[in-house]
């Protein structure tokens, strides 16, 4: 059942209307301002929090093209932290060493945008119109990790909702047992209720019946109790004689 549950929820993330993700996975020229210059950089935007973005980015991209951005700082709403490494090969890119940069912000607090840009030395920077074939290798590189964010998104988003179901299960089953205990122990109190009922019903028979024994008892003891006093009148009678 729970992987009938995660191929569904997949078909059903993959299946969402287009206009859904219009803007999200989808590599964009763009620009940043960095070192006191518009850069022509790319962007995209993926589901995620920046830092799961930026850790993930790191990760990628180490796996990828064993490359080590460095950076500190944690990203935010807002923030402009730049991860950067100098003097890395990118064969996908180009034949030479780059300088590869990039940030993360948070347009929202389930969405990140990635930007990345890149130099060739210290103010020969990739652009659209200058470096047009490896800018766009550049893009199909942001692009690559955007495919590969967007499988990372729905799986994990697959593996939290099948955690999820399995809690939902768990819980099921647990106040199904409860219910089931409620239902049993309710029952036996009922019986002992029942049972109870019975008995003081006896027992209210019962003392009405010792009630008129009772009543009887005086009497016959009130009875003997006079018969005996006679008796020893008359043998005090005949001791006198």
């Amino acid at each position: 059942m729970k992987q009938f549950f995660g191929l569904y929820l997949l078909l059903a993330v993959l299946l969402a209307p287009a206009a859904t993700h219009a803007q999200l996975y989808d590599a964009r020229t763009s620009s940043v301002n960095y070192d006191k210059r518009e850069r022509d950089a790319v962007k995209v935007q993926v589901e995620g929090t920046a830092q799961w973005t930026r850790d993930y980015w790191q990760a990628w991209l180490k796996d990828t093209y064993n490359i080590k951005l460095k950076g500190s700082g944690v990203f935010g709403v807002g923030k402009k932290d730049v991860l950067e490494a100098k003097q890395v090969p990118m064969s996908s890119v180009t034949g030479k060493l780059l300088d590869l940069y990039s940030t993360v912000t948070s347009p929202s607090d389930t969405v990140s945008e990635l930007s990345v840009w890149a130099a060739m030395g210290p103010d020969s920077f990739l652009s659209a119109t200058g470096t047009p074939s490896e800018f766009s290798s550049l893009r199909n590189m942001t692009q690559s990790f955007a495919a590969a964010a967007r499988t990372k998104a729905y799986r994990e988003q697959i593996a939290e909702a099948e955690k999820q179901l399995t809690a939902a299960e768990k819980d099921k089953e647990k106040l199904e047992k409860e219910r089931a205990s409620l239902a049993n122990n309710t029952k036996s109190n009922l019986e002992k209720i029942e049972q109870l009922n019975k008995q003081n019903a006896d027992n209210k028979l019962k003392s009405a019946e010792d009630s008129v024994k009772l009543i009887d008892n005086v009497r016959l003891t009130e009875l003997r109790k006079a018969q005996l006093e006679r008796r020893r009148a008359r043998l005090t009678n005949l001791d006198r004689k």
